[in-house]
Order: C-alpha cells, then sequence, then structure tokens
C-alpha cells in the first residue's frame, strides 16, 4: 500500500504541469490565449495510450520485473523531461516548449499503462478496495502539489526553478517502483506484438461472454456519467449563482479535494467488506443521489454554507464511486494483457467525461439549472440498471481460470 501511495503520486505530478499548470506559467509570460487554448492537444497521449498499451504487455525490460522495469524507465524520463521544461522561454520558443510538454504527456500516460497494470496484478480481489483508495490518494495530493503549492511557489522563485523542484518531487516514484513487491503469480508474454494486440479483446470476450462483455463496456461509459455532467458544469453554475472565484477555488481546490480523498479511503475500507458488485450498487446510488445537493443549491441560490455542504456531499460521493469503479476495472483484466486491458477500458471511461459530456453547457442554457441536475441524476440511472447482468447483489462464486 505504501508502494501504491507512491505510485499514485508519481502518476499524478506530470499531468497539471503540463496543462493549468502550464497555462499559467504562459500567461505570466504573456503567451497569446489563442496559443494557450490549443496546448490542451498535448494530452492526446492519455487519450490514446491504448495503442501502445500493447508493447507494454508484449516485452519486459531487463530489470525489475515485467512492470517496475517500464515504470522506472519511465520515471527517469519524466524526471530528465520535467525538469528541461524548466528551461524552456514559453514567450520566445513556443514550439520547443510544446514538443518538450508533449514529451512529458506521453511519457506520463506509459507510466499511467504501466502503473495500472502493476496494480490489476499485484492485488488481490479483497485488496483492490484499499489499493484503489491509496492510489487516488497519491494521485490526488500529487494534484494539490502541483495545482496549488507550485502557484503559490511561482509567486516567489522563478518557474525554473519550480519545475525544477517539481521533477524532484519525482523521485517518490522512484523510491516507490523500487520497493513495489513483485506480482506473486508468473505470466508467459504473449508471443509476439500482434498477439498482445489481439489477445486482449478475444480473451476478454471470450471469459465474459459477448453479451455481458458488450453490457460491461456500456456500463463502464454509463456509470460516472451523471457526475460527469455535475463536473462539467459545477464551476460556471457556482459563479452564476453569484459566488467568487475566491469562494469557488478555495472550497472545491481545498475542501472538495479532501472530501474527495475520504471518499475514496472510505470506499475502500467499505469494499473490502462488501465486496465489489455491492459497492458498485451503493456507491453508485449514492453517486447519482449526490447531485441533489446542487439542485437544492439552485433553489437557494448565493448560499455560502449551503455550498459549501453541496461541494463535500458531491466530492465525497463522488470519491466513493471512483473507489469502486477502479476496482471494477482491475477486476476485469486478465494479468497477461493487463496493460492493454486497463488502457483500453479507462479510455472508454473518458468518453463520457470528455466527450458525452460535451452539450452539458447548451443543455444547461435550454433547461436552466434545477432541470438540469434533475437530468443528471436520471443520466445516471442506465448505468445501475446493468448492474444486475454482470454484478448481481448476490453474486455465485465463480472459478476464475488462470491467466
Amino acid at each position: 500500500m505504501l508502494a501504491l501511495l507512491l505510485l499514485g503520486i508519481s502518476s499524478g505530478l506530470p499531468l497539471l504541469l503540463t496543462s493549468k499548470t502550464l497555462q499559467a506559467w504562459m500567461t505570466v509570460e504573456g503567451v497569446d490565449l489563442a496559443s494557450i487554448g490549443l496546448f490542451s492537444l498535448v494530452a492526446l497521449p492519455y487519450s490514446l495510450k491504448f495503442l501502445w498499451a500493447p508493447i507494454l504487455d508484449r516485452f519486459a525490460l531487463p530489470f525489475l520485473g515485467r512492470r517496475r522495469g517500464w515504470l522506472i524507465a519511465l520515471q527517469v524520463g519524466l524526471i530528465l523531461a520535467i525538469a528541461f521544461m524548466g528551461f524552456q522561454q514559453p514567450a520566445q520558443a513556443l514550439q520547443l516548449l510544446a514538443i518538450n510538454a508533449l514529451f512529458v504527456a506521453f511519457f506520463s500516460a506509459t507510466q499511467d499503462i504501466a502503473g495500472d497494470a502493476y496494480r490489476a496484478d499485484v492485488l488481490a480481489e479483497k485488496e483492490m478496495g484499499a489499493g484503489a483508495a491509496v492510489f487516488v490518494l497519491g494521485y490526488r495530493v500529487a494534484l494539490l502539489i502541483t495545482g496549488s503549492l507550485a502557484l503559490i511557489l511561482a509567486d516567489r522563485i522563478s518557474w525554473t526553478s519550480v519545475y525544477l523542484l517539481m521533477a524532484s518531487v519525482m523521485i517518490v516514484g522512484v523510491i516507490g517502483t523500487l520497493i513495489a513487491p513483485e506480482p506473486e503469480e508468473r505470466v508467459q508474454l504473449p508471443a509476439s506484438l500482434s498477439e498482445a494486440v489481439l489477445l486482449p479483446f478475444g480473451e476478454f470476450f471470450q471469459r465474459l461472454g459477448a453479451l455481458t462483455g458488450f453490457f460491461i463496456l456500456c456500463f463502464i461509459v454509463l456509470y460516472k456519467l451523471g457526475d460527469a455532467l455535475v463536473n462539467n458544469m459545477s464551476t460556471p453554475f457556482l459563479l452564476q449563482m453569484g459566488f467568487t472565484q475566491t469562494d469557488i477555488g478555495a472550497i472545491q481546490g481545498g475542501m472538495g479535494l479532501i472530501a474527495t480523498i475520504v471518499g475514496a479511503l472510505a470506499g475502500g475500507a467499505i469494499l473490502s467488506k462488501i465486496g465489489i458488485n455491492r459497492s458498485l450498487w451503493v456507491f453508485g446510488g449514492l453517486q447519482a443521489i449526490s447531485n441533489l445537493a446542487y439542485f437544492m443549491q439552485a433553489q437557494l441560490g448565493r448560499n455560502y454554507p449551503f455550498m459549501v455542504l453541496t461541494i463535500n456531499i458531491e466530492n465525497f460521493c463522488a470519491g466513493l464511486g471512483t473507489a469502486a469503479f477502479v476496482a471494477f476495472l482491475m477486476s476485469l483484466c486478465n494479468q497477461r494483457f493487463s496493460a492493454t486491458q486497463y488502457a483500453l477500458l479507462s479510455s472508454l471511461m473518458a468518453v463520457s467525461r470528455d466527450i458525452l459530456v460535451a452539450p452539458a453547457g447548451a443543455l444547461a442554457e435550454f433547461t436552466g439549472w434545477s432541470l438540469f441536475f434533475i437530468i443528471s441524476i436520471v443520466a445516471a440511472i442506465p448505468g445501475l440498471l446493468l448492474l444486475p447482468v454482470f454484478a448481481p447483489w448476490n453474486p455465485k462464486p465463480v472459478a476464475v481460470p488462470k491467466p
């Protein structure tokens, strides 16, 4: 669990250094808004990582085992790439900065492939809830470091020093990799790269059945859709209610983050007691019902105490749902193909977060905020209705074949 905590920090650190934190640096340096907006494209490796995930299933580096070898190589690459970003000059050499940021995003996305596969390989089913919660805790701590601490430091030291400091923090990932235990079960690598690409699909549907596999893929897209709709529109909503940016930043970025972490840890602890299936039911229901807090906020308007309550309720329940969801995704992976299968499943998860919520703003304008939040609750129902198909409340014991 200590290793997973450190790997979670390592996984979360690069994300904001190529997005929001980097945008702040470019803004200070006087880069135009159009160029800053285009920098969102450097995040493409996170969405496309499933394309090269089979390479990590097929090949193992000649040190530290199948997953940890890749992890430490990528972490060293990230330390160097993030440090090199500190010496860039956004106002004078924007293209070089973009290339550097793209390398950081690529190394980071590939580290996520190896880290997700390692979690799926090393954790027993009873450990998956706790493992997912601890990893999420580390990831959120990293976002706090790079999203808040980095900006505070930038008012006091140069951006070069900030990025060099953030690069040095990546060493915690190296430590996590070195102390991480090897998975007990040894598996045969795919015989060829084409086998590593094709077999994960075939094995997934053969093991689960074509129809059940299809329903599971639909569920992955839909389970957090209601939560994603609210997340996409929460900041514009609160601003229109009359809250200041400082109010929102302090509560969402501070208390909201803590609530998410507490929710994830509580979810992991509860999951270890009631199992993955029941956690998906209970936490999915709470995740949907929590949107009622935003509905009530829309009725009350600029009510500061209730805003604090709303953000904490929603983030806590989202943390619960995330713990169950990540554990469920890990449980779906065959150890032989865990890198490819988890990368594909997590890419599907991003569909609701990034694509299906795109019309959320237009929908809120058309319906008004109160009806929008009711619709967000309704949007969570289809995913929950799929649970009886593959995650019944009282599952029958099934013998899982060895990978």
